[in-house]
């Protein structure tokens, strides 16, 4: 009988109802799990645990590139053009649109499949019982009867029947909206139960919030609950920041195109010009203001950024995140992994007098999360450190445990000793130290000093428990404190290089660790790290969200501090106006992740943490996290560089074909010229992606500005208008030229000086002198102004309406053209004089609404069946 069968005939009430051998009988499986052939069999007939395996959709692809306001203009004006009788500007029209396009579509598929390849190195896996021994197999791989190990920090990843748990609760707020986590059991659910009182299943994208289990599994990929909302799910995914203000930015150009050419087609009209002329100069208007090749530029950085990303081992979700990674100005991350090397090691159990004691390790050893009669590794690195090269306890017997949750801070074990049943208690001191009835007065003095030098400590403690026969939290008082486990982090010696590098950046670093406050405040020391001060999870309780506000912007170090806790310490910042990146690994990270800016995970991360993240490093490195900042934050510069060039100059250049067609008798240039020369001067900008970024915009984070960008346009346009102007002096009043001569001598100015102004406007510096632009920019652009040169003496001169001009004209343009940029120069400097974001107020777009539907966005989009789910509140 297949999962969906189950569902169909007997739903999840008879699952939650049934006794576990009939389910057991019904899925043709055993507690003892499958063997890899019957798997693998169950595997070709059911298929994959997956939502919707993610591919690479060139169509999809395809579809994102023409859902763009500034192609849409340029679609229904080469259709106008057609139809109005001009198949010059309709053909010019249509290359426009093939380039912009195609140039983004190749660019986005390239990095898509970049983006593939590397999020088939980010695994999930799941601890399943083949051939009756336990292994990690890919979630991807599980099929119904397949027996696996649900165990804390981890996502389940199916929907599943418990067979035995210990301390079992599952965050399931993406099923059921309910942030409190529920309690688990093997005991038969109530009767006609609903997900959240099925207490003896498990479903999939759940979050293991505390202690371990056992299970079946009995429904998978689009059959388990989760999977079958996610499969309804749109593959719509939510805007970024960048995003919206690009689109922004498309209705303003909108806007000013639509009026400019309401305006023209009056004025031409009113002069009893033709109508089909007057219309068609008016759509050469409205397609020249806009910056035709915007999409190209965007979709061109972001693959090349990808790309060199990709090569530094990050990987981004979506292309667009670069650019939100590169407005982060402060970074939340953890302490282990990051500012230390994460290789715990063991270094000696000592009693509260700080002398050595085996007694104390050996109580240690009992309350791992590993069976002390075989001994080996555990599930976490400091149980890991403390059995290495350890032989197994043969002369006891564990009873009970208790699995170590966040709330507690312990792991308690009952177990049968030659001295009798004892309860041993192993976990964070201050927890450890609290439950039991006296302490030493040397264990405060003992614990401070291992902290002062910088160490990871365990507190132990037991008590005599001659008539316990299971352990609940209760269990852990009366106890007797035995002494410390003690273990080293060392600090990582490229952190400190890493540190300077964000600093750089303008990013300001806070720690948040669940370590003791002075072993923070010594690894931070370390590695250069000023702090600013240091506050403890407790005292974060005791304060009111205004009273937060004012502590996060004066505090480095927050220690001791709860999953809850760091993602208000996140909310908190993100109130004080500052973009946050939070970089963690672990289950207590994933709330913080999600309430963050930009979550930041690696690849060695839990499947929450991973799942949380907008970014996944491939290493653990600060040093690769700064190199995509900085990457996030040059793509961006050089996207406002052809944004602020393309509106001011194309402006410009539109205002004053509007004055002269007002003035002339006739049109001072073709609607096919205009076209032309846009195209033209757009795939001269197409090398803007590859031009160097001056340091200091690297320095901190900008944002799409409207406001600044429609000033701009206002100050420069009118610059290149009144050098327009002059043109038109010279050829009149000078040259005494014709139609035909002056429409060519203005396309010849007016491509020459909006092509060389980006070297002015690409810069706050003086251009060419304290900053050089890319190669291929400057080769481009020399090639562009060349070929229009070229174009007014070549064969199709007389078609595209030019003709050959005199070598006065030449002499002119030059003393114009640097005139017009040394005029521009001065009004740059004068127009930066006050300091000027291109980030307004800073930007809050992404709140709980924007987070939730990016979440959901995710799920459907899954790779691996959890890979993409998230299950905990923001």
């Amino acid at each position: 009988m297949t999962t969906a069968q189950i569902r169909t005939l007997h739903g999840l009430r008879i699952v939650a109802e049934a006794n576990l051998s009939d389910l057991l009988l019904q899925l043709d499986t055993t507690q003892d799990g499958l063997s890899t052939a019957e798997a693998n069999a169950r595997l070709g007939r059911y298929g994959p645990n997956a939502v919707r395996t993610h591919r690479v959709n060139a169509a999809a692809v395809l579809r994102r590139q023409l859902n763009n306001a500034v192609l849409a203009l340029l679609a229904a004006t080469a259709v106008l053009s057609f139809f109005l009788g001009d198949s010059t500007q309709a053909c010019i029209i249509g290359i426009i649109l093939v380039i912009s396009v195609g140039l983004s579509f190749v660019n986005e598929y390239r990095a898509e499949r970049a983006t593939a390849a590397l999020h088939s190195r980010v695994r999930h896996n799941a601890v399943v019982r083949r051939d009756g021994r336990f292994s990690r197999i890919d979630v991807t791989a599980l099929v119904p009867g397949d027996v696996i190990r649900l165990e804390l920090g981890e996502l389940v990843p199916a929907d599943v029947r418990l067979i035995d748990t210990a301390g079992l609760e599952c965050n399931e707020s993406i099923l059921t909206g309910e942030s409190t986590p529920a309690q688990k059991s093997a005991a038969s659910s109530p009767r006609d139960p609903t997900i959240a009182d099925a207490n003896n299943l498990a479903f999939m994208g759940t979050v293991v919030s505390a202690g371990d289990a056992t299970a079946v599994v009995y429904a998978t990929g689009a059959d388990a609950e989760f999977g079958r909302i996610a499969a309804g799910l749109g593959e719509r995914e939510p805007e970024t920041d960048f995003q919206i203000g690009l689109r922004r930015f498309s209705y303003l150009l909108l806007r000013v195109a639509i009026t400019l050419t309401i305006v023209i087609v009056v004025i031409n009209l009113l002069l009893r010009r033709p109508v089909i002329d007057s219309a068609l100069f008016g759509l050469a208007i409205a397609v020249g203001i806009t910056p035709q090749l915007l999409p190209a530029v965007v979709s061109t950085s972001l693959a090349s950024g990808s790309r060199r990303l990709a090569r530094l081992k990050v990987l981004v979700k979506r292309l667009v995140c670069i650019e939100d990674l590169g407005d982060i100005d402060i970074l939340v991350t953890d302490k282990t992994g990051t500012l230390t090397e994460g290789r715990i090691s063991y270094l000696d159990a000592v009693e509260p007098t700080g002398q050595h004691s085996e007694s104390v390790l050996r109580y240690g050893l009992l309350s791992t999360d590993v069976d002390p009669a075989t001994g080996g590794a555990g599930a976490n690195d400091l149980d890991t450190a403390l059995w290495e090269g350890r032989p197994a306890l043969t002369d006891v017997t564990r009873v009970a445990i208790l699995p170590f949750d966040h709330d507690r801070r312990a792991t308690s074990a009952l177990a049968d000793t030659p001295d009798g049943r004892i309860l041993v208690a192993k976990g964070a001191p201050e927890q450890i130290m609290a439950r039991c009835t006296k302490l030493p007065e040397s264990a405060q003095s003992t614990l401070s000093e291992l902290f002062a030098d910088g160490r990871r400590v365990v507190a132990v403690a037991s008590r005599p428990a001659p008539d316990l026969g299971s352990i609940t939290a209760s269990d852990e008082a009366g106890l007797t404190l035995d002494g410390f486990l003690v273990f080293a982090d060392n600090p990582k010696a490229a952190a400190r290089e890493s540190l300077a590098r964000l600093a750089a950046l303008g990013i300001e670093v806070k720690v948040a660790t669940g370590d003791n406050p002075q072993v923070a405040e010594k690894v931070c020391a370390e590695l250069g790290l000023v702090s600013k001060g240091t506050v403890t999870g407790n005292a974060l309780d005791q304060l009111s969200d205004t009273q937060l506000d004012v502590l996060t912007r004066r505090t480095t170090i927050f220690a001791r501090v709860s999953p809850e806790q760091k993602s208000r310490l996140v909310a908190s910042l993100r109130r004080n106006g500052r973009s946050v990146g939070f970089l963690g690994d672990g289950v207590n990270d994933a709330l913080a992740l999600h309430s963050a800016d930009i979550g930041i995970s690696v690849d060695t991360a839990t499947d929450v943490a991973k799942d949380a993240a907008d970014v996944v490093l491939l290493e653990k490195d600060l040093g690769v996290l700064a190199a995509g900042v900085a990457e996030g934050r040059r793509i961006f510069a050089n996207t406002i560089k052809y944004v602020l060039m393309g509106t001011s100059s194309n402006f410009g250049n539109m205002f004053s074909a509007a004055a002269a067609s007002a003035v002339l008798p006739f049109l001072p240039m073709l609607p096919s010229q205009i076209l032309l020369n846009n195209l033209l001067y757009d795939t001269s900008q197409l090398a803007i992606p590859t031009d160097r970024v001056d340091s200091e915009q690297l320095h901190a984070p900008s944002h799409w500005n409207i406001a600044f960008i429609r000033r701009f346009m206002l100050t420069f346009g009118p610059i290149s208008s009144l050098f327009d102007f002059l043109t038109f002096g010279l050829m009149i009043g000078v040259l005494h030229a014709g139609a035909v001569q002056f429409r060519t001598g203005w396309f010849v100015e007016s491509l020459a000086t909006q092509t060389l102004i980006i070297f002015a406007i690409r810069t706050r510096r003086v251009p060419f002198l304290r900053s050089r632009p890319s190669p291929v920019l400057a080769v481009s652009t020399a090639v562009v102004i060349a070929a229009g040169i070229g174009l007014t003496v070549s064969p199709l001169a007389p078609r595209l309406g030019f003709t050959p001009l005199p070598w006065q004209f030449f002499l002119a343009l030059v003393l114009m053209t640097v005139t017009y940029l040394v005029l521009v120069e001065i009004t740059k400097t004068v127009f930066y004089a006050e300091p000027i974001r291109i980030a307004g107020a800073p930007h809050r777009t992404r709140g709980h609404v924007h987070r939730v539907h990016r979440r959901a966005a995710r799920f459907s989009r899954a790779e691996s069946l959890p890979a993409r789910v998230s299950a905990l509140p923001d």
